[in-house]
């Protein structure tokens, strides 16, 4: 009887076991979906440049492809991109009230930039507000199209917002094409 009771710990022991582990490779959180030439779309989940199609929908917004980065925080959305990749179409939406976009472009090497700010929103109150120059000059307010002499060479931001001597929605869809 006692040699019973001290083979049933042995035996719930010995039956019990973990489950074997495998290597599983884990999936990247950031997906890039390359669409077909045929395709083209132009909302706030697209950079479109030539040929290309970089979708942008909120897994893949930290990281996209050529050096094309998103980063939200506090109501300002930096959009970094190479200037080597212009001319190129930008989608992209206000969601709140004040909230501006930082359009980031390096390697600028062009004497002029050339952008312009569409949208189908009805009166949507958006404007280039200003923009900052190689040198660390700014210059600005401007209007919902831009042709600006660019001295030098370098980071060129185009920053985007409401106006504040204007009225109208400042929440929407909209794009910004830049040669």
């Amino acid at each position: 009887m006692k040699k019973s009771l001290l083979l049933i710990p042995l035996i719930i022991i010995s039956c019990k076991k973990d489950p074997a582990v495998t290597d599983v490779p884990q999936k990247d959180s950031a997906v890039v979906t390359e669409l077909p030439d045929s395709v083209y779309k132009t909302d706030s989940a697209v950079l479109r440049k030539r040929d290309s199609i970089i979708n942008n929908a909120p897994a893949t917004k930290e990281v996209l492809r050529k050096g094309v980065m998103r980063n939200e925080k506090e109501g300002q959305i930096v959009r970094t991109a190479d200037a080597s990749q212009l001319p190129f179409t930008l989608g992209e939406e206000f969601t709140k009230d004040d909230q501006e976009l930082v359009l980031k472009l390096t390697n600028f090497d062009q004497p002029n930039i050339k952008a312009k700010i569409s949208t189908k929103e009805k009166e949507f109150n958006i404007r280039f507000n200003q923009i900052k120059l190689p040198n660390g000059n700014y210059d600005g307010p401007f209007g919902r199209d831009i042709t600006y002499e660019v001295p030098g060479k370098g980071e060129v931001w185009l920053i985007i917002g409401k106006s504040n001597m204007a009225s109208g929605n400042t929440k929407g869809h909209f794009t910004v094409s830049i040669e």
